[in-house]
């Protein structure tokens, strides 16, 4: 075609230098990011004549790209660390992708503080101090681990501002829960010494943390104080009931190891990470990856296996050893740990399963990776079944893929806002997901905020620096007749009848018509020209779809709705402040993030802030300190 003929006479001018480039559709938007050695070499491989026998994902991102920029790096190292980051921030649609990326749980312990404390993280920042643990299976284990740490080591549970805001011992001090390091009731290295021993449970150094519990209980005991006793005891049988649930693979192994593993055919693959913390399965996780087939001749594993390697590590913690189910290369081995090396002061070493303990390892990892997969694809079905139900009913000329829901919020006509809610394939896709301030309309009229928001979202001409986003395959308004007449309405004057429109409402009565399957579901659906409702079967998999998606685009507005009220009556509060203008209000709000924060911070705290000074910040304290006692 001619615009891939324009496309070979741009990549003439690409230097033979290691660097990222980034390919364009017609819209502008990045859907692939790749990284390469030498980039004219790297992009000119997509337009030669092997081409035309590489995958089928990579034929299909040839045809939908239109322009192909690129970003000059120093080192292919330097590329390959640019590379995870632009995915992670543009989330092209033809790159391997790690859809939770943010959900790994994590127990940090601020070992740098004089009193250091246990809390809950889901991110792991690159050159902290901090101690991380995990990752977890789930936050559950992470918060009953901290808990447990807490009570078992009498390690403090406050933060920093309450720890420094307190004159004297909490309630957890009082029912023996901890040392009171807030007021200086225990030292900094006596205090040092229980959080060494939590630090020992947490690794799984299970034969220290017995012996100190038990020297500490069979102390007490002869002293004759048999409630701490009986405190150490009963830590002791719970640690033996935490240790006896957990999968020990090889009680002799003192390093940490990731192990991934997977499983899949022509629909994708799913990519299961075991994590073994000394000898001790922690917990996996799992990733599904649409495009990437296993048994696929023309795809390379040791492409995608590195890109996964490469944006997992980014923001994990990196084991000693990462176990992989195939060979990577000496090439990219030791790419790899310059890669670590550079972002993470660290290097794993790169193993394959040769001995047992790493066989037993590997096995359980790809049996998790089978079961998820198997999971993951009937789930899939399901959906599938249902937006073809969907399709079927609403006579849509195409599957619904993509849908998009609004809905209008507001209390008492005051704070109007909205919501636009995305569904892909029947889930939520939360990087669509928009919330809109109502400019045009005063008081309380939904059809006109209505109209405003799908005008806004749908109107291309007006001027606006974010990415366009695709139309949806259909578009459901949260409400009756009166809404999607205004839906119907936007959509024909900007010229875009082709996009389904559904209207969701609620029946007002059970009984409210004969229809059957009307008294088994309470949700109607309207349709365009169309004057009675539509309606689903109570427990159809559609139902469950189109539900969700309503239920989600209100709880999304509601959440909205009241942040915004929130910030009214902060506002409110910090207006009767003399000397405190919208700047330093905002200041205070984006710092403190509400008015119980800013009420526990000290004078300090406060005048260390740019524009701020002593006597204001104690003004501003005992304001808002009087307000709390009248």
């Amino acid at each position: 075609m001619k615009y891939k003929e324009e496309l070979k006479d741009l990549i003439k001018d690409f230097p033979k230098l290691p660097g990222v480039y980034l390919m364009k559709n017609k819209h502008g938007k990045i859907i692939y990011v790749g990284k390469a050695k030498a980039l004219r070499d790297r992009v000119r491989s997509y337009f030669n004549e092997s081409s035309l026998k590489a995958s089928t994902k990579t034929r299909h991102l040839v045809g939908h790209i239109d322009f192909i920029d690129y970003i000059l790096t120093k080192t292919e190292v330097e590329a390959f660390l640019l590379e995870a980051s632009l995915i992670k921030k543009h989330r092209p649609k033809y790159n391997i992708r790690l859809k939770d990326d943010k959900s790994y749980p994590y127990i940090s312990c601020n070992i740098s503080h004089d009193y250091p404390r246990f809390y809950f993280t889901r991110k792991v920042l690159p050159g902290s101090e901090d101690i991380y643990f995990g990752p977890y299976s789930n936050s559950y284990a992470v918060r009953s681990s901290i808990k447990f740490v807490n009570r078992t080591f009498k390690i403090r549970d406050c933060t920093e501002k309450y720890m420094r805001s307190r004159k004297r011992p909490c309630m957890t001090f009082e029912i023996g829960r901890c040392t009171a390091p807030c007021v200086d009731y225990v030292t900094p290295s006596e205090y040092g010494k229980d959080v060494d021993q939590a630090l020992e449970f947490l690794r799984g150094e299970d034969e220290k943390v017995k012996k100190h519990l038990s020297e500490k209980m069979y102390d007490a005991s002869q002293n004759e104080r048999y409630e701490a006793a009986g405190r150490y005891r009963d830590s002791l049988e719970a640690m033996k009931a935490i240790w006896q649930r957990q999968t020990v693979i090889d009680p002799k192994q003192i390093k940490d190891q990731d192990v991934i593993a997977c499983f899949g055919d022509e629909s994708g693959t799913m990519v299961n990470s075991l994590h073994v913390r000394r000898g001790r399965v922690i917990g996996n996780r799992h990733q599904f990856l649409p495009g990437v087939v296993l048994d696929d001749e023309m795809e390379d594993p040791r492409e995608w296996l590195t890109s996964f390697i490469n944006q997992y590590y980014a923001e994990n913690i990196v084991p000693d050893q990462i176990i992989i189910p195939f060979d990577l290369g000496a090439d990219i081995y030791k790419l790899l740990e310059h890669v670590f090396l550079e972002r993470n002061n660290k290097s794993p070493q790169f193993l394959h399963a040769h001995d047992k303990s790493m066989q037993q390892l590997m096995v359980l990892a790809k049996t998790n990776a089978e079961e998820h997969f198997k999971n993951y694809i009937s789930k899939r079905n399901r959906r599938l079944t249902g937006l073809e139900e969907i399709q079927s009913k609403l006579k849509l000329p195409n599957l619904p893929k993509r849908m998009e829901c609004y809905d209008i919020s507001h209390f008492q006509g005051k704070d109007t806002v909205a919501s636009q809610v995305v569904f892909e394939e029947g889930l939520p896709k939360g990087d669509d997901y928009r919330r809109y301030k109502i400019k045009t309309v005063d008081g309380n009229d939904d059809f006109a905020s209505m109209k405003e928001v799908l005008t806004r979202r749908f109107n291309t001409k007006r001027k606006s620096t974010a990415a366009p986003q695709e139309e949806p395959d259909l578009l459901v308004v949260d409400g009756g007749k009166g809404q999607l007449g205004v839906a119907f309405e936007v959509l024909k004057e900007l010229n875009l009848l082709h996009i389904p429109v559904v209207g969701m409402a609620k029946a007002r009565a059970l009984g409210e018509f004969h229809d059957s399957e009307v008294k088994a579901s309470q949700e109607r659906f309207f349709l365009p020209g169309r004057q009675n409702p539509v309606t689903f079967r109570n427990s159809s998999e559609a139902l469950k779809i189109l539900v969700g998606l309503r239920d989600e685009a209100h709880r999304f507005a509601i959440t909205f709705h009241r942040k915004l009220r929130s910030q009214t009556s902060m506002h409110s509060q910090l207006d009767e402040i003399s000397g405190l203008g919208e700047r330093r209000k905002k200041a205070l709000l984006k710092k403190f993030k509400d008015i119980e924060s800013i009420k526990l911070a000290s004078a300090e705290d406060i005048e260390k802030m740019p524009t701020f000074h002593r006597v204001l910040a104690e003004r501003i304290l005992l304001h808002l300190n009087d307000d709390t006692e009248k």
